[in-house]
């Protein structure tokens, strides 16, 4: 084979169109060679930047010159068009330095984070529905109080019965525990109305004979589950009754309307002054495992209205009551309100329950407003007797 034939690789230090055409012997026109003489060619020189139209060096000369977005080499041939580049005839070649006609696009620049507005605390309740019903009961209970002694007896037992019926559904739904409702409904109304009429004595008769029929009530079902059911049964009967009956003992002392509502005004005031100051100022949790929203800032909020509060009604609502008596019963209504509003918290968060029920919009259930009052009853009963004598 002889040097002209079209492929013999190019002569030495050949670059370049000349003047009489191609020239014979040379590689294809174009800036990709054939793969096969690959190592026989020169490198692409540097060539820097020089506009497309107008520059200093000539394109006719052969030289690089900037074209798109990539550098290429003039085409040794004569084509229509000078500048569209070379494309190889192969069908399934690519226009050399074809720009895509649709490029991905790019991402967006990452826009630097915007301010969010301070969010307001929420008291996780309808405050509407809680004051309205809150304002409701407290008429009801302030009237019953000052009008006949015996209707507020008969209001204190439909709270124990509703109390006990919601605890006792509560067991049953999320334990499988099922205490006798019908004796415990029976024996708690009992209670009130003995410790009513009777004092401790016949709060104390009372509340053992609804724990042997709690016992006996059980005997008719199967044994399976008789522990834990009459267990479950007496701590109701304990729980809910027992601890409300001190209300109508209070009551039946000659000013007993006036010690039930300072016992009233007191743990009220007291929960009040919890949500606010912890609402308000709250940072450091007080029993985090127990009742994530309580904060010890609300406990001294708490202890300080409920002080204050105490002084004033002791010393202008109880008969030979003194300021001081009323210190120390605050301070002694705020530690036991808040024990029990955890001991109820504890339950709840055992059986996995927000609240006991959903009979008082806004508030929950009977168990949920009677949580704080139940064991600071016992509390305000005994301080009362001590202070200023049974009445």
């Amino acid at each position: 084979m002889n040097d002209s034939s079209w492929g013999a690789p190019p002569q030495a230090g050949y670059w370049g169109p000349s003047d009489q055409g191609p020239v014979q012997g040379a590689g294809p026109a174009g800036p990709a060679y054939d793969a096969h003489y690959a190592q026989q060619t020169r490198p692409m020189p540097i060539v820097p930047d020089v506009p497309e139209h107008g520059g200093d060096q000539d394109d006719d000369q052969g030289t690089a010159r900037l074209s798109g977005p990539l550098f290429r080499d003039e085409p040794f041939h004569d084509h229509p068009v000078r500048d569209e580049p070379y494309r190889d005839p192969s069908p399934s070649a690519q226009p050399y330095a074809a720009v895509p006609q649709n490029p991905e696009p790019m991402p967006d620049a990452p826009q630097p984070a915007q301010s969010q507005p301070p969010q307001k605390k929420s008291a996780g309740r309808d405050l509407g529905a809680a004051i309205g019903v809150g304002v409701g009961l407290g008429v009801v209970i302030i009237a019953s109080l000052f009008v006949v002694k015996a209707v507020f007896v008969g209001v204190i037992a439909v709270a124990v019965v509703v109390g006990l019926w919601e605890l006792t559904s509560r067991l049953q739904e999320r334990k499988g525990i099922k205490a006798p409702l019908v004796p415990l409904a029976i024996g708690g109304a009992a209670m009130v109305v003995a410790g009513y009429a009777r004092g401790a004595e016949g709060a104390w008769v009372a509340m053992a004979l609804t724990a042997l029929a709690v016992l006996v009530w059980r005997m008719t079902e199967p044994p399976e589950g008789y522990l834990k059911d009459v267990t479950a049964g007496l701590f109701a009967a304990f729980y809910v009754p027992f601890l409300a009956t001190f209300v109508a003992m209070m009551l039946a002392a000659d000013d007993g309307a006036w010690r039930v509502l300072v016992f009233l005004i007191l743990t009220v005031v007291s929960d009040t002054g919890a949500y606010a100051v912890g609402w308000r100022f709250g940072k450091k949790k007080l029993a985090p495992r127990i009742s994530p929203g309580k904060t010890r800032e609300g406990l001294v909020g708490a202890v300080a209205f409920a002080m204050a509060a105490g002084a004033l009604c002791v010393q202008f609502l109880i008969d030979d009551g003194t300021w001081w008596q009323g210190l120390l019963l605050g301070l002694v209504v705020a530690i036991s309100a808040t024990l029990g509003d955890l001991g109820e918290s504890m339950i709840k968060r055992d059986l996995g329950i927000k609240d006991m029920g959903t009979l008082l919009p806004g508030h929950g259930g009977i168990m949920d407003r009677l949580d704080s009052l139940l064991p600071t009853a016992p509390v305000v009963w005994l301080l009362l007797v001590i202070f200023v004598g049974s009445g």
